[in-house]
């Protein structure tokens, strides 16, 4: 069986928006000089990806027994079928279907999603809902894992 990773690394249009925070850090340093100016286009850039990587990048994975998302880690035993969400399934679940007591990886910029019913009645979470964009491969990792 082969572990399941995948990072959800942040769109390119992210990385333009960090690089846009450091000219307008930039800009507001202009009346201070040229040595100011380039600390603040190189802090403001710095400051604004730092943001971008770490929001923008959370790893799912499969590994041994465990389905890790995030920080979250949750037992395979514990999970129920998943279901593969497309993209108007996917924004429906996360919108008008949604239930807040669910564990939520979502990231707005990826279409398509996993959702997996928790089956452990200790557990007041009633799904999983991860942005994937494979929900295939990931649905095909936690299903060869329960049946191992």
């Amino acid at each position: 069986m082969q572990p399941y990773e995948e990072r959800l690394t942040a769109p390119r249009s992210w990385w333009l928006v960090s690089l846009l925070v450091g000219v307008a850090a930039a800009l507001i340093m202009v009346p201070f000089g040229t040595l100011p100016l380039l600390g603040g286009l190189v802090a403001g850039t710095a400051v604004a990806a730092v943001v971008t990587s770490s929001y923008g990048s959370p790893r799912i994975r499969v590994v041994a027994d465990s389905f890790v998302v995030g920080d979250a880690k949750i037992p395979v035993s514990a999970l129920g079928e998943p279901e593969i969400l497309d993209a108007e399934e996917a924004r429906a679940w996360r919108g008008p279907k949604a239930d807040p007591r669910a564990f939520m990886l979502l990231r707005a910029y990826i279409p398509t999603a996993l959702r997996v019913e928790i089956t452990d009645p200790q557990d007041p979470t009633p799904y999983v809902y991860v942005s994937t964009r494979h929900p295939e491969a990931l649905a095909a990792a936690l299903t060869a894992v329960r049946t191992a």
